[in-house]
């Protein structure tokens, strides 16, 4: 088989997967084996439960994804990791066993940043992708501009200085009694409201800057849901989510465009979990045509944490010869770009 073959595992949060990768834009296979139904009952992630079904479900996710992709482990190149950002435990999981395997197999170990493989999503998604290009990182834990100057090489122009977008949807989902995951729920729900019905507060910084706060419009949902139960007012959960969704999309649509037209670039790739979220692919490319920029996102099944990701991440790094020792440690708050 001419290229390379990357063996991936991704355990950063909530689910365990396997993928094996070539030429980092072909997936030969990708198994996920998700904890959604495990911690929907708690609201949100258990770190020491998602650890625990990790350390359960690693060995057979990727015996799957080897079998799936009809590769022995003599033929994989190189072992693929994500060793941060992340839940430190969950983290460790992945890359223990990595580090394992690439020892035993007397392969490469390649580290990889979590968000970084996000964006690769779209090299896989799109085969001729190629850098420069904007992408905007938007998930439960992360909420990033970035411009991708070139592979591996990323520079980060606005980001979040509270909570991320994702985290803002579940926290707000989990107010109006939708539980967790809020994000496809809120997305849902929002198609039966009215986005105008309510005007929740976008933030705004006196300082010239492409950052994101989230945590002033998450409150304002709260408040405003708290004073109508007091007052015993009924509300309509299809017009706050509907109202609080536009708020989010609005303010990502306008920081992104902007940084495109300071840097001069004609793509948009979205990444992360709310890649997925169709208000924001709508509203992003109604405003593309527009301007005439291309948006590019990733099928769903890419925008959520997955191995596939990681695998065309690490590739990339194989090609650069970043090299990766066996005393690699998880890093739960490794930053974009860091090494």
């Amino acid at each position: 088989m001419i290229g390379k073959l990357i063996l991936s595992i991704e355990s950063s949060c909530d689910e365990t997967s396997a993928a094996v990768v070539k030429n980092g834009r072909e997936v030969l296979s990708n198994v996920i084996a998700s904890q959604i139904d495990t911690h929907k009952k708690f609201g949100g992630v258990v770190p020491e439960v998602a650890s625990r079904m990790h350390i359960e479900a690693v060995d057979g996710v990727v015996k799957e994804a080897l079998l799936e992709a009809n590769v022995t482990l003599d033929e994989i190149d190189a072992i693929g990791v994500t060793y941060g950002p992340g839940l430190v435990g969950a983290l460790l999981v992945g890359l223990q066993y990595a580090k394992g395997l690439a020892f035993a197999s007397k392969k490469p170990l390649i580290g990889v940043n979590h968000i970084e493989g996000h964006i690769c999503a779209n090299y896989i998604q799109h085969k001729d992708l190629e850098p420069p290009f904007v992408s905007l990182v938007v998930s439960g834990g992360h909420t990033f501009i970035v411009h991708v100057k070139d592979y591996g090489v990323f520079e980060v122009l606005g980001q979040t200085r509270d909570d991320a977008a994702g985290e803002a949807y579940d926290k707000v989902a989990r107010a109006i009694g939708l539980g967790y995951p809020g994000g496809p729920k809120i997305d849902k729900l929002a198609k039966e409201g009215n986005p105008m019905a309510l005007n929740f507060p976008r933030a705004n910084f006196h300082e010239d800057t492409l950052d994101f706060s989230f945590s002033g419009l998450k409150s304002s949902v709260l408040n405003y849901l708290n004073k109508a139960k007091m007052q015993d007012i009924e509300i309509n959960k299809a017009d706050v989510a509907a109202s609080f969704q536009r708020a989010v999309v609005d303010v990502l649509k306008d920081n992104v465009f902007l940084t495109c037209e300071k840097k001069n670039l004609k793509k948009i790739a979205i990444a992360g979990g709310v890649a997925s979220n169709s208000a924001l692919r709508e509203a992003l490319i109604a405003e593309g045509n527009k301007k005439g920029i291309e948006i590019l996102f990733p099928e769903p099944i890419l925008c959520t944490d997955n191995a596939a990701m990681i695998g065309s991440a690490a590739y990339f790094e194989l090609i650069h010869n970043k090299k990766y020792s066996f005393d690699l440690n998880a890093k739960p708050n490794l930053k974009l770009g860091e090494r």
